[in-house]
């Protein structure tokens, strides 16, 4: 059984924004990492349209960035949405039910799956399908835009801690 775990980069008050931070030559490296050893990725449609620039390669990336192309394009995605009618390579649309499509790609896999964007993971956090929340805080405040936990906060047990760079502590929570 795949475990399901929701991790992003969040500010120090709340807010996850790919545009207004990025992770540095560690945390990338770890991502990096983390990409080669899952087994998937469940992306909604906004995220998924978002992560779909590591599938054309660019002259212009080093190569960590060549690397976690590599690794992203080579794990399977399913992606949620009632808008899409197609997805990329390597990719699953999922537009029926959630809860029963999600809990099949759960049951049938091993391994860890990524869970993509704050709206996804509160419906499927509300179903009872994240295993693992993985908050990586950076010392940034934004003040505004999307935060980590879409709807109320689920009831949350820290398990673990850990420095990721010089700057940035990844915080990981199982449900309570």
């Amino acid at each position: 059984m795949a475990k399901l775990v929701f991790g992003m980069n969040q500010s120090l008050d709340g807010y996850v924004d790919h545009m207004a931070f990025a992770p540095g030559p560690a945390l990338f490296g770890h991502f990096i990492e983390q990409a080669q050893e899952q087994t998937g990725s469940i992306y909604g449609r906004g995220l998924y349209e978002v992560m779909r620039y590591w599938d054309e390669d660019d002259r212009a990336w080093d190569a960590p960035e060549r690397d976690f192309a590599a690794a992203w394009r080579r794990q399977h995605k399913w992606v949620v949405s009632r808008s899409l009618t197609s997805v990329g390579p390597n990719a699953t649309l999922i537009g029926g039910d959630v809860e029963a499509a999600i809990g099949r790609v759960k049951a049938e896999q091993a391994g860890e799956i990524e869970v993509g964007g704050p709206d996804l993971a509160r419906s499927l956090g509300e179903l009872g399908l994240i295993d693992e929340y993985r908050i990586y805080l950076h010392p940034v405040v934004l003040g505004h835009g999307k935060p980590f936990f879409a709807g109320p906060r689920p009831p949350l047990r820290l398990v673990a801690n850990e420095l990721l760079g010089e700057d940035t502590v990844r915080l990981t929570y199982v449900p309570a």
